[in-house]
């Protein structure tokens, strides 16, 4: 199940007699043979950058339809550069294949890495199903010298709490085998380069032994250094700190902008400004905070905290209410010239990120949900998306929207394609035969409409 490795006799890398120099060198081999559980958009890449190093790489998925693909060397992320191209190259060197047989991946594996999606629920706690099915995999095929890597982003002391009992629930004990977590630093749209070396890798493991092999397998992946924490309860914080980092920073830009108006300035020019004193590193407001890691990483790091940790709390909660401030001012500004109850909003942009097709917890959902409760026709468009997230909204092209009577517009994300946009045609002529234009929201201080006469208001300058 396990490339090049069939030839020759395997080996575990945890608690093992041989010289670091002689586990790098098995490893390089490919006699260390690496299952990854998920194949999506950090799993993949990061299988294939395990590939090239070990030549050993099954990649397991519960999706048919992708592992499919994955066999026949057709990339499913065709917006991360370079995947494309390493992927079938890979599988024609059978350094790489994938499969939905997990238990077969598992009993041929002797290092285990799971990179399975971790979310929360609607009570904002964190559902660690598809990572506790995983292990539940790996613990069918888990051998005495193996290690597992747990690369998804998990609650604090997850790796000892959680997935520890599972893999020793059968008949294998602690200390006999290796875990540890490796949460994973990577971006949509760079993934390859970040895994193999954009910044140092965090490694940390359940025990002394744990980390060392973490520390030996991730050195000969990246180009860049390693860190090796005290333990994996630390290692699963570093992420979390990470996102809570950048969380706290945007809600402090977030709300900065929603007081352009009573400070009397523009925020954009103000924070620029602000920001050329080296300690001071304000981020740029906008729409708001979507994505796989920012809006989830707080009620991981927060799960089972007693204390009140007003400043994490608070933070999310000014992201979670630009979407409504957008709105909010789109209102006020339709109402001099119609309520918004039955108005016809444009609403650009639904992926979460400019040029990367993914939408969890985009703000564009939220908002589309809140003008729908209002009474609004939703028109959104997006060229990056080949279809709509469950969202109260028609789809619409971006040369169709021309033909459209739009009443106001909203740019959520500020994709290439937008540029293009004619928004002059979304002008209208006025009673005495002048234009009028319509207003819009600008979320991403990307849109100069000074040459058109449309009213804009753009998240933290205010009116224009």
């Amino acid at each position: 199940m396990t490339r090049n490795a069939s030839a020759t006799e395997t080996i575990g890398l945890y608690g093992t007699d041989a010289s670091p120099d002689e586990q790098r060198a098995a490893f390089r081999e490919g006699r260390v043979p690496v299952a990854v559980y998920g194949m999506g958009k950090i799993g993949l890449p990061l299988s294939l950058v395990y590939a090239e190093t070990t030549g050993a790489v099954t990649g397991v998925d519960v999706d048919p339809d992708r592992v499919a693909a994955l066999t026949d060397g057709t990339n499913p992320l065709d917006h991360e550069p370079g995947v494309s191209s390493l992927l079938p190259e890979l599988v024609a060197d059978d350094r790489f294949a994938a499969t939905t047989d997990g238990e077969a991946a598992a009993a041929a594996a002797r290092v285990h890495v799971i990179v399975v999606p971790t979310v929360i629920d609607g009570d904002s706690d964190p559902d660690l199903s598809a990572l506790e099915a995983a292990v539940e995999t790996v613990r069918s095929g888990l051998d005495p010298g193996d290690t597992v890597f747990v690369e998804s982003t998990v609650p604090p002391g997850t790796c000892a709490d959680v997935v520890e009992p599972i893999l020793t629930a059968g008949d294998r004990e602690p200390g006999e085998f290796g875990l540890a977590h490796a949460p994973e630093r990577t971006a949509s749209g760079r993934a390859l380069r970040d895994i193999r070396g954009s910044y140092p890798k965090v490694v940390g493991g359940v025990d002394a032994e744990s980390g060392r092999v973490a520390a030996l397998v991730y050195g000969e992946l990246t180009d860049n250094e390693v860190v090796r924490t005290s333990d994996a309860r630390t290692a699963e914080c570093v992420k979390l700190f990470e996102g809570v980092y950048r969380d706290v920073n945007i809600a402090l830009a977030n709300e900065l902008a929603t007081l352009t108006g009573a400070f009397g300035v523009d925020v954009i020019e103000t924070i620029e400004a602000a920001n050329t004193q080296p300690y001071c590193d304000i981020l740029t407001p906008g729409a708001g905070v979507g994505g796989h890691c920012i809006p989830y990483y707080p009620y991981f790091l927060l799960d089972g905290v007693t204390d009140p940790a007003p400043l994490i709390r608070t933070a999310r909660s000014v992201n979670e209410r630009m979407p409504g401030f957008v709105v909010e001012t789109l209102v006020d500004g339709l109402a001099a010239d119609r309520p918004i109850e039955g108005a016809t909003v444009a609403l650009f942009g639904v992926a979460y990120r400019a040029g990367v097709p993914e939408t969890r917890a985009s703000p564009a959902v939220d908002i589309a949900r809140r003008l729908d409760r209002l009474g609004a026709t939703v028109l959104a468009v997006d060229p990056v998306l080949d279809e709509l997230p469950a969202m109260p909204a028609e789809r619409v092209a971006i040369d169709e929207i021309p033909d459209r009577d739009v009443d106001a517009a909203v740019l959520v994300t500020a994709h290439d394609e937008f540029r293009r946009v004619d928004w002059s045609a979304l002008e209208r002529e006025g009673a005495d035969g002048s234009r009028r234009g319509v207003p819009v929201v600008d979320g991403r201080q990307a849109l100069d409409l000074s040459e058109t006469a449309h009213d804009v208001y753009t998240v933290g300058r205010g009116w224009d």
